[in-house]
């Protein structure tokens, strides 16, 4: 072996190394990501379930504790189908009828999906949760559950409901891990 061959084999060898390297971090990412979202989405059906314990999980005035939860995109993308699994598997498994597992997910969708645009704007991070349940959730009251409530009655107790969540305490939760949220929720 030549000088030149060897220098060769050591160039490729840093090169397949580095490409290891790479791809370890991306797969890396990948399960520090499904698994922040896993977590989200349990910590949503424990505390949906706790809710639900006192009657206020769903119908047509709720206060979902989980809702706090609303505010994680703020740190977190994978916050986004943490949330969403979590609702579609709270509505599932507290009863709700299969129009309100499918449109109550997509409101919590629509709300994650805005939380997550507003990160820039700390104090609007909650308001896109509210706005989107406020939204649809009454229509889903009605039309699901057959409730004959005005949707305007709805649309006020829900919305009441969603600022309790959403604001009143998930922006002390925001807030709080805001100290601590970058490094709990950054890839290391």
């Amino acid at each position: 072996m030549n000088i030149v061959h060897i220098a060769i084999c050591i160039k490729a060898s840093q090169i397949a190394k580095r490409k290891r390297s790479g791809m370890e971090i991306i797969m890396k990412k990948k399960t520090v990501y499904l698994c922040q979202a896993a977590v989200i989405a349990a910590l949503y059906v424990v505390l949906t379930f706790v809710a639900n314990a006192f009657g206020y999980a769903n119908g047509v005035i709720q206060v979902r504790l989980s809702e706090a939860l609303t505010i994680l995109p703020f740190f977190t993308p994978a916050a986004v189908p943490g949330l969403v699994v979590g609702c579609l598997l709270s509505n599932w498994l507290t009863g709700c009828v299969p129009l309100d597992i499918l449109f109550g997910s997509v409101a919590t969708l629509l709300g994650a999906l805005g939380s997550r645009g507003l990160r820039r704007y700390m104090w609007l991070v909650p308001l896109p949760p509210i706005l989107a349940n406020t939204i649809i959730v009454p229509y889903v009251l009605r039309y699901a559950y057959g409730l004959n409530d005005a949707i305007p009655f709805m649309m006020a107790t829900v919305g009441a409901g969603e600022i309790i969540s959403c604001f009143i305490l998930g922006m002390p939760l925001l807030l709080s891990l805001k100290k601590y949220g970058h490094s709990l929720f950054e890839i290391h």
